[in-house]
């Protein structure tokens, strides 16, 4: 008998840790969304963005008051951005998607 140990595992080598990969039934269609148009991204990304800018304006106006208006953009940009990168879009495309698979839904009669 082989009693030789795998280095990585520390198992003995005649053992196999690897198993086949499971597959989904074939009976199952996996459907990809398709990806938004540009012009919906661009619209989404809008709708995130111009909220963000505004209620951040407002807020941090009292504070930069004397401040250049480039380095207020800066700080702004720097709040607004992954604020909306992160969480705000995520769930807006996240949104649309749940409205056009109801809509597509509905099309098909289920």
């Amino acid at each position: 008998m082989n009693s030789t140990l795998d280095p990585i595992t520390t198992a003995p080598a005649s053992a196999s840790p690897v198993q086949a990969p499971v597959q989904a039934p074939a009976s199952v269609p996996v459907q990809v969304p398709p990806v938004p148009s540009i012009h919906v991204r661009a619209v989404i990304t809008w709708l995130a963005i111009f909220p963000l800018v505004a209620v951040g304006m407002i807020v941090v106006a009292p504070l930069t008051e004397g401040w250049h208006p480039v380095l207020r953009a800066l700080v702004l940009t720097l709040v607004v951005v992954p604020v909306a990168v992160y969480l705000v879009l995520p769930r807006l495309f996240a949104g649309y998607g749940a409205l056009l698979r109801r809509r597509n839904s509905r099309r098909s009669g289920r």
